[in-house]
């Protein structure tokens, strides 16, 4: 009999890292364990440890995907590599100058951004090439061997090599990396045209820089994962998750440590992608609430939303990346006082350690979780990862706010819940109807640990279509990173006006891309049938300083001689007007190959409208829900639905990995996938 082969998936975050198994006979098991966010490889090795305890066969495991914050964190907190960089002669202070803007024009005292790299460890090589990628001067031998010389002294732990106009000619720079790499063969070398062949000093420099001071940070990280996860006796291949919403082995990781910035998000809106076509909402808005941050992605027709620019902490970076709104507000968001007796919710937070004070970790100051706990809406009990809920630690923590203000306990913990829905209704309206879109077309996918207990607040305050609560709602960032593929990333910045002349040229560099991006998923274990292909140009008009990236259906003659015409329309859909008789420039193009891996559809299972069965209600309690007020509430066990059960709230929904809470007047059906759908009843009649 052939054994069954499972896939895992370990999304680390910063209070719980989420693990699922899928085996290839259907069997899914489940695991949530505590964060270890000094070394989040020891995470990674629990909850391996958890999965084997339910009967995963680790030996058998195929395929593992991860999630991890490491770069993310290592970026937000400047905990960043000890860099030095290698540029052209005369462009030493790009880090510096950077774009020359001023995000607080009239600040008597503002603040300078933290530069990449320290001015002392900037060098320059006497070498140029001109706008054109020719050679105007040869590299200065003599000069690169006094470099070598001074980065003996320095001892960086990571060097970065960013020439001017090498994304044009990467020639130079592949003969001092050559260098480089053979005078110092145990410290990563970066090249800026290996990175990222587009143009902007500043930015491209930037992104390399970032990329080679984190480089020992994820590297170093991947290898303790690596050996974990063998130490725990699974011996397969590793992936990471991408900013992009793809994956990448983590052989690779390390060398594009830049792409990992928002590795963990990623996972989560790959999955909403999923949840769209399974349940044909085409139209989606996730709410991904954490123990730290809280992310909103909007899904448009079912199209995830990328960019090709991140800022991070000041820095700009090019990376495809998931168009994601992050906020300071998750469950370990810490309430507190200001100077002028005013109460503000985050963006601290407790994190893992020592969490919210209700946890009984050490923590003491009020969170959200915590103000839940005291109106009843998160019950007194064990949580996932061995945690339990203690009240009298809730109420004591959330006191210490109370007193000042002059509220009582409760009334406290309504305001720090009032202040944190507030910051998520204005996430969930900055990619919404701040883009001119109407709210009420779209339905909020709430997940996450923090999420659900927010779902039905977020969808009365907003007049949103529905909520739609995922079956596995704290797993379900985890469980998207399998769905996601391998993916890989090619651009190319050209420069160019947009004539038939140049179509020959795009067409072959857009073949090439796709030899190379075969050859590559291939060797990473992708068949070549499972490639999917995705082909966007980046235009402008003459004499614009910034461009739009128009998706092509392929790069055909006829679909890149109409180039033109759709960044017509894509111009005057974003501001309101074009012009058909200005010549249109091509700046950069770009294509994204994913290789596709097959997850395993979820079961689904037939539907037919049908009470709310008897076992499903374990118990009731008496709840003040926010703006409700305080009633006898039933809670509901997540396992005992069947599909097609309707109820309406109030309700208390429990599960392993997270608790959802439905007010009243609200609806809630059992999709046939086994995702809770929560609507108004008095809307839900008016629309039959």
């Amino acid at each position: 009999m052939t054994l069954p082969r499972w896939t895992i998936s370990i999304d680390a975050g910063g209070t719980f890292t989420d693990a699922i198994a899928r085996s290839s006979g259907g069997e899914i098991v489940e695991a949530k364990v505590a964060s270890t966010p000094a070394d989040p490889s020891l995470g990674l090795r629990s909850a391996v440890a958890a999965l084997e305890d339910q009967g995963v066969k680790l030996p058998d495991v195929s395929l593992v995907c991860h999630g991890t914050t490491v770069a993310t964190n290592a970026t937000l907190t400047g905990s960043l590599g000890r860099a030095a960089l290698v540029t052209t002669e005369g462009f030493r202070d790009v880090l510096g100058y950077r774009q020359q803007h001023r995000p607080d024009v009239y600040s008597l005292t503002p603040r300078r951004p933290a530069e990449l790299v320290p001015r002392e460890l900037r060098f320059e090589i006497g070498e140029r090439l001109d706008s054109a990628g020719r050679v105007l001067k040869p590299v200065d031998r003599a000069g690169l061997e006094a470099i070598i010389e001074q980065l003996r002294a320095a001892a960086p732990e990571a060097i970065a090599v960013s020439l001017l106009f090498s994304y044009l000619n990467d020639a130079h720079e592949r003969e001092v990396g050559e260098a480089l790499r053979a005078a110092f063969p145990d410290t990563p070398v970066t090249l800026s045209s290996e990175l990222v062949r587009e143009f902007r000093e500043y930015p491209r420099t930037a992104t390399t820089a970032i990329n080679a001071a984190l480089r020992p940070i994820v590297e170093a990280y991947l290898g303790r994962a690596g050996s974990a996860l063998a130490a725990s006796g699974v011996g397969s291949q590793l992936l990471v998750m991408q900013s992009n919403g793809g994956c990448v082995p983590a052989s690779r990781a390390g060398a594009e440590a830049h792409r990992l910035v928002l590795s963990g998000p990623a996972g989560g809106v790959a999955g909403l992608h999923a949840l769209a076509e399974s349940l044909g909402e085409p139209n989606l808005i996730s709410l991904d609430m954490g123990g730290t941050s809280t992310d909103v992605c909007l899904l448009r027709d079912a199209s995830i939303p990328f960019t090709t620019v991140q800022e991070v902490q000041d820095h700009t970076l090019l990376a495809p990346t998931v168009d994601i709104h992050t906020i300071g507000a998750g469950g370990g968001s810490i309430a507190w006082i200001d100077q002028a007796g005013s109460l503000k919710v985050g963006p601290m937070s407790a994190k893992a350690v020592p969490g919210p004070a209700s946890y009984g970790r050490g923590g003491v100051e009020p969170t959200i979780s915590d103000a839940h706990v005291v109106l009843g809406t998160l019950g007194s009990g064990e949580l996932a990862g061995g945690l339990v809920i203690d009240r009298d630690l809730a109420v004591t923590a959330v006191g210490r706010i109370a007193e000042p203000l002059g509220m009582a306990v409760e009334e406290a913990a309504e305001a720090i819940l009032a202040i944190g829905l507030a910051h998520m209704v204005r996430a969930v309206r900055k990619v919404s109807v701040e883009r001119g879109l109407d709210a009420r077309e779209f339905s909020l996918v709430a997940f996450g640990g923090a999420g659900p207990l927010h779902a039905g607040l977020i969808l009365r305050h907003m007049a949103l279509k529905s909520a739609i609560i995922p079956l596995r709602p704290g797993l379900f960032a985890a469980d998207g990173l399998l769905v996601a593929g391998l993916k890989l990333d090619h651009s190319q910045t050209l420069l160019f006006e947009a004539e038939p002349a140049r179509i020959p040229g795009i067409r072959e560099w857009f073949e090439e891309a796709a030899q190379e991006a075969a050859e590559q998923l291939a060797e990473d274990g992708v068949d070549p049938g499972r490639i999917e292909y995705t082909a966007t140009v980046d235009c402008r008009y003459r004499g614009q300083g910034f461009e739009l990236n128009i998706p092509l259906s392929g790069w055909g003659e006829e679909e890149l001689a109409d180039i033109p015409e759709r960044f017509h329309e894509a111009h005057h859909e974003r501001y309101g007007h074009s012009n058909a008789a200005e010549p249109v420039e091509i700046v950069t193009v770009r294509l994204t190959s994913t290789g596709v891996i097959d997850r395993g559809a979820e079961p689904a299972v037939p539907v037919a409208a049908r009470a709310l069965p008897e076992d499903a209600v374990v118990a009731e309690r008496e709840v003040l829900l926010p703006g409700c007020g305080r009633m006898r509430t039933p809670v509901i066990e997540r396992g005992a639905l069947v599909a097609g059960a309707e109820f309406t709230g109030p309700a208390i929904i429990q599960q392993m990995d997270a608790t959802s809470v439905i007010l009243p007047g609200q609806l809630v059906r059992v999709a046939s996938t086994l995702d809770l759908i929560v609507t108004e009843s008095d809307r839900d009649e008016e629309s039959r």
